[in-house]
């Protein structure tokens, strides 16, 4: 009986222990956040930008995304890289390159379709190639846009100012993500409310809670680069293509990937917030726990640098423990898992054995368990719904952003399922890389689905 209770408090001591640390983590990045200053702008003519836009079956979405990159940044070059595409997006993009400022980079099997770093080192040999010898490396800035995205006009001055490349240390700049709302895709694929609430809920959770991340990694020089909306230098790029063979590698998390090798070959990162970059929203939650699959085990991936993060005498103390705890982030979350779904079969057990069952347990004292799981299981999710409509849009009435961030608690499952999921291809050896489908093209097969089956 002992070594049960000894097992048993074991148990609770180590549940509790994780929510104390996560709650705490989330509470500071959450006062951070909330403590954020902006900063002014420079002036972009000082640099030569360019955008890369990796593109692999972009019918759809490319040539209304090129022609809004044009008007945003009509000093940027646009570099497009068709992937061996199949649906008619490399004959959209030869069009579109009547434009000086649209270049288009052709790859083809077997080398194409390699995954997105692939695509991204092609467009940057291309970039490179057209560099006098004599350039400033330093003063060309090569950002990532996806091919469903729309900048800020304001994106190229803010990232020119004292705070980011306005720097000269400063080596890449990641700025705030935000979602498109597809309306076409909205009114027909799927239920009109759920396709809003979960673009909705990716909106908040990456002004929120990720943003919130990125201010803390401000103060750590830790800043993570993302997907889309990533700036860089070129001579950066050239550095670590000395040491490493090309920028960018071969894990799922190819951006944050790039972070860590720009850090550690001595540059630092920055986050904007001035500006934003805004992506198609996913309408779909098996997409969505797809999309969550590949993060989840891209990070798992980058594990492999831990080692060199904590060694290197280039990433200080605050930053290389930062770093740690996000590499450590997912399989953190596996075992707390398995720890919480044990405390709930031993919750069971105990009502289960109580006299007169739930009842008997609640009347008995059970019930101090409830403020228990909102304190530590929902508060700290659900709190991100006010400050999501106290930063990004008071338009959202309150009750409406509270039932936005318990709608956000819930979200926070679905990360459970990547996790495992994530564990679970990297225990059979899958790395294969899987583009997130466009809502246009959904509504495409839905529409041909609808044609191809007669209604009764």
């Amino acid at each position: 009986m002992s070594l049960e209770l000894s097992a048993l408090e074991l148990l609770n001591t180590l549940a509790f222990l994780l929510c104390v640390t996560f709650c705490a983590y989330v509470v500071g990045i959450m006062v951070i956040f909330l403590r954020n200053d902006r900063s002014t702008g420079g002036d972009p003519a000082g640099f030569e930008w360019h955008l890369l836009v990796p593109c692999r079956d972009e019918s759809s979405v490319i040539a209304e995304t090129v022609r809004a990159l044009r008007r945003a940044c009509p000093e940027a070059t646009i570099w497009c890289v068709d992937d061996a595409s199949t649906d008619g997006t490399g004959e959209l993009l030869h069009t579109l390159a009547a434009d000086p400022r649209v270049r288009v980079v052709h790859r083809v099997l077997p080398e194409a379709r390699q995954g997105k770093g692939a695509a991204l080192n092609a467009g940057w040999r291309a970039i490179r190639a057209g560099v006098p010898a004599d350039a400033d490396r330093s003063r060309i800035l090569v950002g990532v846009v996806d091919a469903d995205s729309r900048l800020d006009p304001n994106c190229l001055t803010a990232l020119a100012g004292r705070r980011y490349f306005g720097r000269s240390r400063i080596s890449a700049v990641q700025i705030e993500v935000r979602m498109l709302d597809c309306g076409r895709a909205r009114s027909r694929v799927g239920r009109r409310r759920w396709s809003q609430l979960l673009i909705r809920l990716q909106d908040m959770e990456f002004r929120g809670p990720i943003a919130a991340m990125q201010e803390l990694r401000r103060r750590t020089g830790s800043v993570g680069m993302g997907g889309n909306g990533q700036f860089t230098r070129l001579d950066m790029l050239d550095r670590i293509a000395e040491s490493q063979g090309t920028p960018w590698h071969g894990a799922l998390l190819e951006d944050f990937e790039l972070g860590l090798h720009v850090l550690l070959a001595g540059g630092r990162t920055e986050y904007c917030p001035e500006t934003w970059v805004a992506q198609e929203a996913l309408v779909r939650l098996r997409l969505l726990i797809r999309q969550r699959t590949r993060w989840a085990q891209g990070s798992m991936q980058c594990a492999r640098y831990a080692w060199a993060v904590l060694t290197s005498r280039h990433i200080r103390n605050t930053a290389a423990v930062e770093i740690a705890h996000f590499l450590s982030a997912p399989w953190t979350q596996l075992g707390g898992t398995l720890v919480y779904l044990a405390c709930s079969a031993v919750l069971g057990y105990y009502i289960w054995q109580t006299p007169s069952g739930l009842v008997g347990w609640w009347s008995h004292g059970g019930w101090g368990v409830l403020p228990l799981i909102v304190v530590f299981g929902i508060l700290p999710f659900a709190a991100w719904g006010l400050i999501y409509r106290a930063r990004c849009d008071r338009s959202l009435s309150v009750p409406a952003a509270i039932g936005l961030g318990l709608g956000h608690w819930l979200n926070s499952y679905v990360q459970c399922v990547a996790v495992w999921w994530a564990f679970l291809r990297l225990l059979t050896a899958r790395s294969d890389w899987q583009k997130t489908a466009r809502s246009q093209d959904l509504v495409r097969v839905v529409l041909t689905r609808g044609a191809a089956t007669p209604h009764p």
